[in-house]
């Protein structure tokens, strides 16, 4: 088992919007099975950046898991999420580890949240 650590950035300064890598894995996934854990798969932006980029270091092959899906919000295709918890609505969710400015973490299931 190894981890990333990725952040979002906004393209100020007129970029676009994307993902930085801010740890890389500790060990080689070169000829290995990977399955990539991820929270929730919204876009597809941020798993498809993931799957590019460790894919060049030739695993055996490449799946994802992840707890919640939003499907109607994808903007990429051909994402290789082999393993879906729940299919969600375009609702945001709080709660069971899930946040909204760092409140409502704690709460012990999944909430949907009303603005």
């Amino acid at each position: 088992m190894d981890f990333i650590a990725l952040a979002g950035y906004d393209g100020r300064g007129g970029g676009a919007s994307g993902v930085r890598l801010l740890k890389d894995l500790d060990t080689s996934i070169e000829g290995r099975d990977v399955l990539l854990v991820e929270d929730v798969v919204d876009t597809g932006l941020t798993l498809n950046y993931v799957c590019k980029t460790l894919s060049l270091r030739a695993p055996a092959s490449l799946n994802a898991v992840t707890f919640l899906d939003r499907p109607y919000r994808r903007l990429v295709d051909d994402l290789p999420v082999r393993y879906v918890g729940f299919t969600v609505p375009d609702e945001f969710f709080v709660g069971y580890g899930f946040d909204l400015d760092e409140r409502y973490r704690h709460l012990p299931d999944l909430r949907l949240l009303r603005r």
